[in-house]
């Protein structure tokens, strides 16, 4: 049984590539950001599933068989033949930054039940974490937010990703309004920037911080690219810079930072209200590591580093000034 378990999208990402020939081609990863997370985990040792419903595809095979091959536990996985699988294709605008195309309508990942999720899965687990993305459309907002509720009263600790999407949702209004009531639930939260912006309506990010942790919300990771994070708690708002790396691709690197810094809290035995600034920091810096390695390879999965080589990284590499 698995000690982090998400509940959410997996889905195939087919990313960009420009061939020699000046041809632009579509490379195929699994992706999807509790996928993503629970992969993280799994390459660094820890014990991780997933529930989500899949295609009974050949995408829902692909995506059966990655997971697999990555450890993680896939007990909860369901393969639905009367429905697909989502996909997204992952390129960049005119200002290089990352755009999203998605073939989302009415697939499996949106048509999971609360009666076919495994309890037992989610009582046996020690950190339940849960996204944005199964919150765009019925049912499976209302069996996300149900499945989070039966974990927060079974005492888990709760993560949460927003994980703004624009083309997802019915409207930008609708979107912000479930994303902040999935605040409610969450004792751990990861955020980008214009996520924090989002969903606190705060220009700047003290404030916003402010509001989050005024919310109930214990621990906030505020990702910043290249620059690092910031992790603030009720005691203490602190920023970690990352590492020095030669980019490739940013895909998967905000889940792979999470991911870990999930397993290094796994690790504490102690309340998360009462981590010290020495063990935020260990925290801190190794997801960080994580999350710079990935973004030395394309991909998002494909990227993920096992924890030996997290280890050699941090070992080789200065924290940027």
């Amino acid at each position: 049984m698995p000690d982090i378990l998400s509940i959410g999208e997996i889905l195939i990402d087919f990313t960009e590539l420009k061939g020699e020939d000046g041809e632009v081609y579509y490379k195929k990863n699994a992706g999807g950001s509790p996928a993503n997370i629970a992969c993280m985990a799994a390459r660094l040792g820890a014990s991780s599933g997933i529930i989500a419903k899949l295609g009974n595809d050949m995408f829902g095979k692909y995506l059966q068989g990655v997971l697999k091959a990555k450890n993680v536990d896939t007990s909860g996985l369901i393969l639905d033949p009367n429905f697909s699988t989502s996909l997204a294709f992952v390129g960049k605008d005119a200002d290089g930054n990352r755009d999203y195309i998605f073939y989302r309508k009415n697939t499996a990942d949106l048509n999971l039940k609360f009666n076919e999720i495994n309890l037992k899965l989610i009582d046996s687990c020690k950190i339940f974490h849960f996204g944005a993305l199964t919150l765009t459309n019925e049912p499976s907002k209302t069996t996300t937010i149900n499945a989070v509720e039966y974990a927060k009263a079974k005492g888990k600790l709760i993560s949460y990703i927003p994980n703004w999407r624009p083309y997802l949702w019915s409207s930008r209004e609708a979107a912000i309004q479930s994303m902040q009531n999935a605040l409610q639930y969450a004792d751990i939260v990861k955020v980008s920037e214009s996520e924090l912006q989002l969903i606190t309506d705060c220009g700047n990010l003290l404030p916003g911080i402010a509001k989050l942790l005024n919310e109930g919300v214990k621990i906030i990771c505020v990702t910043q690219g290249a620059k690092g994070c910031i992790i603030a708690t009720k005691s203490s708002v602190e920023l970690y810079p990352s590492y020095k790396v030669e980019t490739v691709d940013t895909l998967g690197s905000g889940d792979s930072f999470f991911g870990a810094f999930l397993v290094k809290l796994l690790e504490k035995t102690k309340d998360i209200t009462e981590l010290t600034s020495e063990e935020l920091r260990e925290m801190a810096c190794f997801a960080n590591a994580c999350g710079a390695v990935t973004s030395t390879k394309m991909g998002a999965i494909p990227a993920m580093p096992t924890l030996d080589e997290v280890n050699d990284f941090m070992d080789s590499h200065e924290v940027m000034d």
